[in-house]
């Protein structure tokens, strides 16, 4: 009976030792992944800091010589507000609750960005143009990457996966390019820190990014959210798991018969997904991989996507719907959202106008949402794609051209922001003149040679190459086939041979002035 008795005591003494274990786990001051050792925070703006305790419980917070205090609410969730910091650290930032305290060490303060979209801006250093020089010279320990686990969600998550890293030759090859080229050129002329929260998964479609609640709330892209609905509703994974072992089979066959006949076989079989949960899917990346971040203080936001919409005529609806998404979000008011707008792929151009892809519509979808658009910033990089890879090496330029805009615009800086934009056309005659702006210095043609890419029509819209002239900031096109012209286009194909810059050097966006 003394045995049993022991065994009784012991047993309860486990049963209470585990259950105030996991009471105590409960009561730990925890914050979201966002937040680490190596983190830059936003300077001279104010710093949402947050997290969780038991309901009740009283935090403290400690950095840079601020001390701020907040009750974690009936959800044991609690939030703090920093005053505005100026640029410095290393900082030890403290957060202290009734049972433990949190430490995040090596805390630098000065500019962050959000970088997102798909692989041109998930695309490593280690994938670019002389790596092995960018990589050997990265030493730049003012630089920081925070790089967001791919999640895909049904729901908004509040947490989210990630770590901060120092730049240096041994991590920048993994760091986004794009973003680090932008990052590399903020840090050296501002000279301060700079944090990137690198946020991109490679072949996913904008509406992945955007919340079904700020998609369901326009006509036009209410019907993706339905859809996705009536997918999710019809799912049945049972069925999708008797399909996908039925396809795998076949797939075996088939390598072994490839195997036989010593032909390559490269065919794969993904695995179901339920439909919400697609990284293609609407609202499954904001989900995942956007709303955990909010509120964390950001100067602005890059971004470079568009290939998986290329061709559609809502890619600038989806984008304006984005960029006002992620600032309610945020809640810092119209802050800066810079875009790529795409660059030169596929065969290059043969006819005056081409569509090939839809690559020319989407980008004018992103000329007209910068005119559209408060706050909104655009990197031309119509010169330096690839016809045969749709993932150009070169992202210095594209993060220097990112970089120059914001210097330019949200720095206050004396840089150029971009290249000639069309800003309006009239009919002179039997020309029709074309005005830009951004025609820093005046235009010009690369290389001092003749304009190429201008292309006229008259009321049939049947485009002829034309001859374009530099008339002072205009360029003045005609063509002796087309007396009466009524539309002009420049560099309106998927990979156009346009050569028109400003004096900087920075390349035209392609145009039409027709719609």
């Amino acid at each position: 009976m003394r045995k049993h008795a022991g065994f009784l005591v012991k047993a309860v003494t486990l049963a209470g030792a585990w259950f105030l274990g996991i009471a105590i786990a409960a009561a730990e001051v925890r914050m979201p992944g966002v937040f680490g050792d190596h983190m830059v925070l936003q300077r001279e703006m104010p710093v949402p800091l947050w997290g969780w305790a038991d309901p009740g419980e009283d935090v403290a917070v400690h950095v840079a010589g601020q001390s701020k205090k907040a009750t974690a609410d009936a959800a044991g969730k609690w939030r703090v507000k920093l005053d505005p910091l100026k640029a410095g650290g290393p900082y030890e930032l403290k957060v202290q609750g009734k049972h433990n305290t949190v430490v995040f060490r090596d805390v630098l303060v000065g500019e962050v960005w959000l970088c997102s979209g798909q692989s041109n801006m998930a695309m490593a250093v280690n994938g670019v143009l002389n790596k092995e020089a960018e990589i050997a010279a990265a030493d730049h320990p003012r630089l920081r990457m925070l790089t967001v686990a791919r999640k895909t969600a049904k729901e908004p998550q509040d947490n989210s996966g990630g770590q901060w890293q120092v730049c240096s030759p041994k991590t920048v090859g993994g760091f986004s390019a794009t973003a680090y080229f932008f990052g590399r050129e903020l840090q050296q002329k501002l000279d301060v820190p700079v944090g990137l929260i690198n946020s991109s998964w490679g072949g996913t479609p904008i509406q992945a990014w955007t919340s079904a609640k700020a998609q369901e709330a326009v006509a036009e892209l209410k019907p993706l959210i339905d859809q996705l609905r009536r997918q999710a509703e019809s799912y049945d994974p049972e069925k999708a798991k008797a399909e996908y072992e039925k396809r795998l089979a076949d797939l075996k066959q088939a390598r072994a018969k490839a195997k036989a006949e010593k032909r390559p076989f490269t065919a794969r079989v993904e695995p179901p997904q339920e439909p919400q949960l697609r990284p293609n899917s609407p609202a499954s990346l904001y989900n995942g991989m956007i709303a955990p971040l909010a509120p964390y203080a950001i100067r602005g936001a890059i971004w470079y996507q568009g290939e998986s919409n290329a061709g559609s005529e809502l890619y600038g609806l989806q984008l304006k719907t984005l960029i006002a998404n992620w600032r309610e979000d945020w809640q810092q008011g119209p802050f800066p959202f810079l875009f790529v707008q795409l660059p030169n792929f596929r065969e290059p151009q043969q006819q005056p106008s081409e569509s090939v892809g839809g690559w020319p519509l989407v980008r004018e979808q992103f000329l007209k949402t910068l005119a559209a658009v408060p706050n909104t910033g655009m990197a031309v990089t119509i010169d330096i794609g690839e016809a045969n890879d749709i993932h150009p090496r070169n992202k210095q330029d594209v993060g220097k051209r990112l970089a120059q805009w914001a210097l330019a615009k949200t720095y206050g800086k004396d840089v150029v922001a971009s290249g000639p934009l069309y800003k309006s056309s009239r009919v002179d005659g039997n020309k029709i003149v074309v005005e830009f702006d951004y025609v820093d210095g005046g235009l010009a043609a690369r290389d001092g040679a003749k304009l190429k890419g201008f292309a006229i029509a008259g009321a049939d819209r049947k485009f002829v190459w034309a001859e374009a002239t530099i008339v002072g900031d205009t360029v003045v096109v005609s063509s002796p086939q087309t007396p009466t012209p009524v539309a002009a286009r420049y560099a309106w194909a998927a990979n156009p041979e346009g050569n028109l810059i400003n004096k900087a050097g920075l390349p035209a966006s392609p145009f039409r002035t027709d719609d």
